[in-house]
């Protein structure tokens, strides 16, 4: 049993089938990729990790808990955390300010709701995120407007909010959009350092096979809502069934 259990999990719209019978089992402490062609399901299926939606069918487990109908403050408690394909960060504020949230939020394992008072002191809350940012290499720009950031460091600062919630599944939907190479580099450094220092889970839904491939344990490939293949890295990449999906060769070919 994987840590995160997808079994038999259909969904659609309306007259479409966005995914059709999804299993997929994530191993504990891996870096499990799911990668397919645009409109394979890739979207959809993380949206129903994170209970964004209800699959119509099916179930979807994180540690012996179903996530389904839970809401995501709920899902954020179970340890679940999601970097989005647009990084998620308080633009108005500053590197310090944003790090501040999670932190105050997060304490001893259990979360603070806003309009109750946090028994730490700002002081405390200030301590734990300097920590996060000097670990994450963000100290130099504690003072920089979240908004005047490179694209590769609002990722860096979105992850780092993420990792202060102390997450043990960590769900990245294409991190590196829109980076430039040397940013989609240093974010695929930043995310081995981090499972190399953490017990921490991580699935990344990613196009650029780059960063899948330095990255991925073990490879799902999707093809209209439908799994095609499950397998380590380097029996994906000759596969011919990746390559009919993504090609379009024949699987004889």
């Amino acid at each position: 049993m994987g840590i995160l259990e997808v079994k038999n999990v259909g969904k659609r719209f309306g007259g479409l089938q966005a995914l059709g019978d999804v299993n997929l089992s994530v191993a504990e402490n891996s870096v499990h990729a799911i990668i397919g062609p645009n409109g394979a399901g890739k979207s959809t299926l993380l949206n129903c990790l994170v209970g964004k939606l209800i699959p119509d069918t099916g179930s979807v487990m994180f540690d012996g808990q179903s996530v389904l109908g839970r809401t995501p403050y709920e899902i954020n408690q179970m340890g679940i955390s999601r970097v989005f394909q647009t990084p998620e960060i308080f633009a108005d504020l500053t590197v310090m300010e944003n790090m501040m949230i999670p932190c105050f939020a997060k304490r001893d394992g259990a979360f603070k709701l806003n309009g109750i008072k946090s028994v730490e002191s700002e002081a405390e809350i200030r301590d734990r995120a300097e920590a996060m940012m000097e670990d994450m290499n963000l100290a130099e720009k504690r003072h920089m407007h979240a908004a005047s950031m490179s694209r590769g460091d609002k990722r860096r600062l979105e992850i780092a909010m993420c990792l202060a919630q102390e997450p043990r599944l960590l769900l990245l939907d294409e991190p590196t959009a829109g980076m430039a190479r040397a940013d989609t580099n240093n974010t695929i450094d930043l995310l081995k350092e981090i499972k190399q220092k953490r017990d921490i889970t991580i699935v990344i839904i990613e196009h650029d096979m780059h960063v899948v491939f330095s990255l991925a344990e073990r490879i799902t490939v999707l093809a209209q809502g439908t799994p095609l293949v499950e397998d380590v890295p380097s029996k994906i990449k000759g596969h011919p069934k990746v390559r009919e999906a993504y090609l379009g060769e024949t699987a004889a070919a």
